[in-house]
């Protein structure tokens, strides 16, 4: 009985729920686009890790985030190759320039970044190929993420000037667009002539590493961060990194807050819109109701003809949601907006909703219980 009612009554009235339908379906998305965006905007800065195939990073003790790593010193190289598990080392560099294009045009600040140009490298090797890796090996070429060619004034094989050294673009890379500069990626040589700063000893900002098949790499990490009474260098994994940096960006800087923030009144904003316009719905059937309490109906029975009509149309709200947040998504890859949609962020959203739309649904239909079936029914 309770399922033909809550069906039939759906089905009779699909004109009163499709609002509720359609509410639902927003505030859906409104939800998992803010959180999808916070997720792939709080990922940008870790973007230098997991771009990246090295298990290990070396970098200053105390570190907070990738972006915010020190000069280490050459020797810190000693202590990764005296570990006979360790069956690769390499530096990273990260400085920073004012991008200057022709005539003045496209000054931008930029984050320098030098990557060893061997065909075996890890350093951003999930981006940079091999091909792209040889052209770096010519002196004062650079490459550029695509989607940030737009801002720089020059083209593929332009030539421009960071720090007031001339550069060449010798190609594009997608996957590591920055959030308020560029991010140039060049040879570990050119970028210590851009950036006078960088340590010209072989030193680095980070070392990279990776082990042989079969080691304990947790044991040999501890051992390393133990080695000395004065810590010259931290060592992590590259999960605990990226994770690391995410939630600095998150929880410590104030972009992190105020999206967060913002997230939050999304959040409410949806619940809102998706209870008043249930409660409204459902509100405009209680005569409905009513009729069914005078022929003895038990309200608890009532209570899950409402339930279920909140479940379907919170379904019906979900698949639409659905729906318009891959197009969304697809839409952020096109224009490569940092927009991280995962299922996580999407059951959430939705979880969110159907409760809302549970409660909202209850709420409505509670009014019959202390009230005459007569009075409702005139």
């Amino acid at each position: 009985m309770t399922i033909s009612i809550a069906r039939k009554t759906l089905i009779h009235e699909w004109r009163r729920f499709l609002p509720a339908t359609i509410a639902i379906a927003f505030s859906g998305v409104l939800m998992t686009v803010q959180g999808a965006l916070l997720l792939g905007i709080v990922g940008a800065n870790s973007l230098y890790v997991t771009q990246s195939t090295a298990q290990y990073w070396v970098g200053f003790p105390g570190t907070q985030s990738v972006d915010l790593g020190r000069t280490i010193p050459a020797g810190v190289a000693t202590n990764l190759y005296a570990e006979p598990a360790i069956s690769h080392v390499e530096p990273i560099l990260f400085g920073s320039g004012d991008w200057r294009g022709p005539h003045g045009g496209g000054g931008v600040s930029v984050t320098v970044l030098g990557i060893d140009t061997a065909n075996d490298a890890e350093a951003l090797a999930r981006i940079i190929p091999g091909s792209l890796r040889n052209e770096l090996n010519e002196p004062g070429t650079v490459v550029v993420d695509i989607a940030d060619a737009s801002k720089l004034s020059t083209q593929k094989g332009g030539i421009a000037e960071v720090n007031r050294h001339s550069v060449r673009i010798v190609g594009y890379i997608d996957g590591l667009r920055g959030l308020g500069g560029v991010n140039v990626v060049a040879s570990l040589e050119t970028a210590r002539n851009l950036d006078h700063s960088l340590p010209g000893d072989s030193g680095a900002t980070y070392f990279l590493y990776d082990l042989k098949p079969g080691t304990n790499g947790p044991a040999i990490q501890a051992r390393l961060n133990s080695s000395a009474n004065i810590r010259r260098f931290e060592v992590w994994s590259a999960e605990e990194l990226a994770s690391m940096t995410t939630m600095y960006m998150l929880l410590d800087s104030g972009a992190g807050i105020a999206f967060i923030f913002a997230t939050l009144i999304a959040v409410m904003i949806g619940a809102v819109i998706t209870s008043q316009t249930l409660m409204s719905a459902v509100a405009g059937t209680v005569p409905q109701y009513a009729t069914l309490r005078a022929l003895g109906v038990p309200f608890d029975r009532l209570r899950f003809i409402v339930i279920e009509q909140a479940g379907w149309v919170g379904l019906f709200g979900f698949v639409i949601s659905l729906f318009l947040s891959v197009a969304i998504a697809l839409m952020a890859a096109v224009y490569r907006v940092p927009f991280e949609l995962r299922f996580s962020i999407i059951a959430s959203a939705s979880t969110v909703v159907l409760l809302v739309a549970a409660v909202a649904c209850l709420l409505a239909i509670h009014r019959l219980r202390d009230t005459d079936p007569a009075m409702l029914l005139r």
